[in-house]
């Protein structure tokens, strides 16, 4: 068991739904990351979900993309990524779980990656072009070093491609709560909860639910019927607002309070 896994049990434990904050690692820089996962943590992130930088990260919306191209601007490789995590991981036992595209691992080596986040201390990776029939290829180096490969399922996958993927999911799942990209338009969490709802009674493993939660009270009704709530392009949204700013870890502070009190409430 891992450190995913003792979250979750956790947060079973206290009866309510787990944070998990989605940043872009190097935006907008490497150190500065750092200090905004300190401060996610600080303001009750129970999971971080770390953008590892692409140059067409084709699932994400404008938001996600601008940050990851300022993330590559600033000269964020993969390297920075995992020595990020490493540094992190010295100060903290919150699970990271990296989430991106297959080519910058391919090119860095599958085989050479997975050892080096295993020494980082990744918990799990979620990489949004993999299909799943190629899931074994990646999860044959992943699985000696106990990082868990996390499953997308989308509003549009069908019954019988939900209980394959199901079959194969470890760590947590992450429902996407509406189709297109990231940050785009808000969520309907009446025509979802009913979706989440079967996938939970299916799940051998907690159901997360993002895309489209940007408000604490976005978080709070989510929460009512999840296990966790992602939260991603509104958060990057206040990292550019403020980066460069003395006031970038207070704003990114409170709008993670925010979220997490409406988590909580959900729970009262």
């Amino acid at each position: 068991m891992g450190r995913i896994e003792d979250t979750f049990i956790q947060l079973k434990q206290q009866n309510r739904a787990g944070l998990i904050p989605f940043i872009t690692a190097g935006d907008p820089d490497i150190d500065t990351t750092f200090e905004i996962m300190r401060t996610l943590e600080q303001a009750g992130a129970d999971i971080i979900e770390l953008g590892m930088p692409f140059s067409d990260p084709a699932a994400d919306g404008p938001t996600i993309q601008a940050a990851s191209q300022r993330a590559l601007d600033a000269g964020t490789s993969l390297e920075d990524v995992l020595t990020l995590v490493e540094r992190f991981r010295s100060v903290s036992d919150v699970p990271v779980v990296l989430m991106g595209y297959y080519n910058p691992i391919y090119v860095y080596g599958m085989e050479r990656f997975a050892a080096r986040a295993a020494r980082a201390g990744v918990d799990g990776l979620l990489l949004v072009d993999v299909p799943f029939e190629h899931r074994g290829e990646i999860r044959e180096y992943l699985d000696p070093h106990a990082i868990r490969s996390i499953t997308l399922i989308a509003p549009t996958t069908m019954d019988k491609r939900t209980q394959e993927l199901l079959n194969q999911t470890e760590g947590f799942v992450y429902y996407v709560s509406m189709t297109g990209v990231t940050g785009t338009t808000s969520i309907d969490t009446d025509s979802i909860r009913e979706r989440v709802s079967q996938i939970r009674e299916l799940s051998p493993v907690p159901v997360a639910v993002g895309f489209g939660i940007t408000t604490g009270a976005d978080a709070r009704q989510v929460a009512g019927f999840a296990d966790a709530v992602v939260v991603g392009s509104a958060l990057v949204k206040v990292i550019q607002r403020y980066s460069g700013s003395a006031e970038l870890l207070d704003q990114v502070r409170e709008f993670v309070k925010d979220l997490r009190r409406g988590i909580e409430q959900a729970q009262s």
